[in-house]
């Protein structure tokens, strides 16, 4: 089988993707096949929820270590937490002594977010690639996942970091977790030039034949494009195979792929692009990574006729006729991009006003696939969304006209430098995003938030708001709520996250409800969907598909969550109010 991203490939590959769609089994697979052919290749995981040991079958962690059986390979998982923790030290240990209390608590305040482990991961694998050790030892570096658009996006800002910092002691920007970069601006600047080199860098993005999955790797490509990255390739994985089955489920799943990949976007038609189709097990050890490329994957295990034995777990129903009886209050659904949220909170907020509530669904996910996803209106039932450049561009201007008053040049040219950081974008969707949610106390808000890495940005400015109104109510009278407090405030706020019976997504979701934890925000249920064993198929390769989840099943229900609930996949597309309204009834 002839893999067109492995075409006289350069000496770093990325393979970026949402959770759950591949990247971890081709980026290894990748490192396998050029290991075999000879090259002497190292494969690097970024990836927070990093999977690539259980993958190779063997255990690596932070450091290189030789895969035995695949001569010529070695294997680095950089740890982000670990990394971050590092980094901040190495920002906040100087100026321990030299500056005010305060302040140093407040630059280590800025550096506890999800902002600062993105920069400090970058800081890792920016190190591989401006070696000249490293560089001259290996032919190719295999990344799984690449930096994000708004990492770059970062690292682009020209300006006084440090000196903003000091000066800027209680800002609520990107700008804190870059503090510590200036010394290494050689360096970044190498390595942002290597990405931008179509000789140097080749960048896969993988992605399943869905249309949420198909739009949102179109934008990660136009963003990543426009920063340089214009050297990508197309990796179209878990394919249902044409000859699957005639079972009513993977006949369905079959058309509507091919559906999707027939409207993908034209940006993405134009990428060089390679499919793969839907394999039977899970792909574990040299061996099945191996057939991955060389599409031999053998399919003798499809006859299975045994039923999927699934663990009891209740429908979605369940969870709405918990939320119901208050009759108000927030309900948010978090997790990554592509798990479904939009059509979940779409159908909570449906089954609510069927019910005859009063319900507000907005969104804040730039994707806003809301009018798509309802097909249709409802009585009681109100859309709306928050519109990330409308917000960003209201907020500049804000800060401009009162920050910026007074300021002197300078002054005035780092402020504008702040506003130009992606952050900027977050704290704004926030404002908004604080408007809505004190309607909760007369009404069910319904919220499909942004995907979970721009959602932990927009709660780290929910936190520094909450502090900074504490600290200036700390003296006086009155009764204040900030936006944290209600979110905090399990009366009040409902946070679903959403994830699939996959390992990875599993792993992603209970990161995030750790990070929310430590933000004093109890997540309320876990949401199953798109599962595969709840429909229970009778194909051979989808039974054994569904056998893959049952782990990640007993997972969530013994070990991550308290409230659960699951939704089967659906053999016709969940659009529409009347399917919407099925999908909450599912027993």
């Amino acid at each position: 089988m002839t893999v067109v991203f492995l075409s006289d490939p350069p000496q770093f590959m990325f393979f970026t993707g949402k959770g759950g769609v591949g990247k971890t089994s081709l980026a290894c697979a990748t490192a396998v096949r050029l290991a075999d052919q000879g090259k002497r290749v190292l494969l690097v995981s970024t990836d927070p929820a990093s999977n690539v040991g259980q993958v190779l079958g063997l255990e690596i962690g932070n450091h290189i270590i030789a895969i035995s059986d695949a001569p010529g390979l070695d294997a680095l998982e950089i740890d982000p937490e670990q990394a971050a923790a590092v980094y901040r030290e190495r920002i906040v240990g100087p100026v321990r002594g030299k500056l005010p209390e305060s302040a140093v608590r407040s630059i280590e305040e800025q550096l506890s977010g999800a902002c600062t482990t993105e920069i400090a991961a970058f800081d890792e694998f920016t190190s591989l690639m401006t070696d000249a050790e490293k560089l001259a030892q290996y032919d190719h570096i295999v990344f799984d996942t690449a930096p994000t658009g708004h990492t770059i996006r970062l690292l682009q800002l020209p300006g006084a970091w440090d000196s903003f910092i000091e000066a800027n002691p209680e800002g609520a920007s990107c700008l804190g977790p870059l503090a510590g970069l200036d010394k290494q601006k050689q360096q970044y600047h190498a390595a942002v030039q290597a990405l931008s080199d179509a000789k140097q860098t080749r960048l896969v993005l993988v992605t399943r034949a869905q249309q949420s999955s198909l739009d949102e790797v179109a934008r990660t490509s136009g963003e990543l494009a426009q920063l340089g990255l214009k050297k990508q390739f197309l990796a179209v994985n878990g394919l249902m195979p044409a000859d699957a089955g005639d079972e009513v489920l993977a006949v369905s799943v079959h058309v509507r792929e091919q559906a999707a990949l027939a409207a993908m976007p034209e940006s993405l038609r134009q990428l060089p692009s390679d499919c793969f189709e839907l394999l039977a097990v899970n792909i574990i050890g040299l061996k099945a990574l191996r057939m991955l490329l060389d599409g031999q994957q053998s399919r003798l295990m499809q006859n299975n006729t045994e039923p999927v034995c699934m663990p009891a777990l209740p429908s979605l129903q369940i969870l709405v006729d918990e939320l119901e009886p208050v009759g108000h209050g927030l309900v948010m659904l978090m997790g990554k991009g592509g798990v479904g949220k939009t059509t979940l909170a779409a159908s909570i907020a449906a089954s609510l006003a069927e019910r005859g509530h009063k319900v507000h669904l907005t969104t804040s996910d730039p994707a806003a696939h809301l009018g798509a996803t309802l097909h249709g209106h409802m009585s009681g039932l109100q859309v709306s969304r928050i519109d990330p450049l409308e917000e960003t561009e209201r907020y500049r201007q804000h800060v401009l006209a009162s920050k910026g008053k007074n300021l002197d040049a300078h002054g005035r040219a780092l402020l504008e430098e702040d506003l130009r950081s992606p952050c900027t974008e977050e704290i704004a969707v926030f404002q908004a995003f604080s408007r809505i949610i004190r309607e909760a106390g007369d009404h069910f808000v319904v919220m499909d938030t942004a995907p979970t890495g721009h959602t932990l940005l927009l709660l780290d400015a929910t936190g520094a708001y909450h502090r900074e109104i504490a600290r200036h109510m700390q003296n006086k009278t009155g009764h204040f709520v900030t936006p944290m407090m209600r979110l905090q405030d399990p009366e009040q706020t409902k946070v679903l996250i959403v994830t699939l019976a996959e390992t990875t997504p599993v792993l992603e979701a209970a990161g995030l409800q750790t990070d929310l934890r430590r933000a004093g925000i109890e997540p309320w249920a876990w949401i199953i969907n798109q599962s595969l064993a709840a429909a229970q198929p009778a194909t051979g390769l989808l039974r054994l598909r569904a056998r893959q989840e049952l782990a990640q099943l007993e997972a969530v229900k013994h070990v991550h969550a308290t409230r659960y609930a699951i939704v089967p996949v659906q053999v016709e597309e969940p659009v529409g109010m009347q399917r919407l309204l099925a999908l909450s009834k599912v027993s």
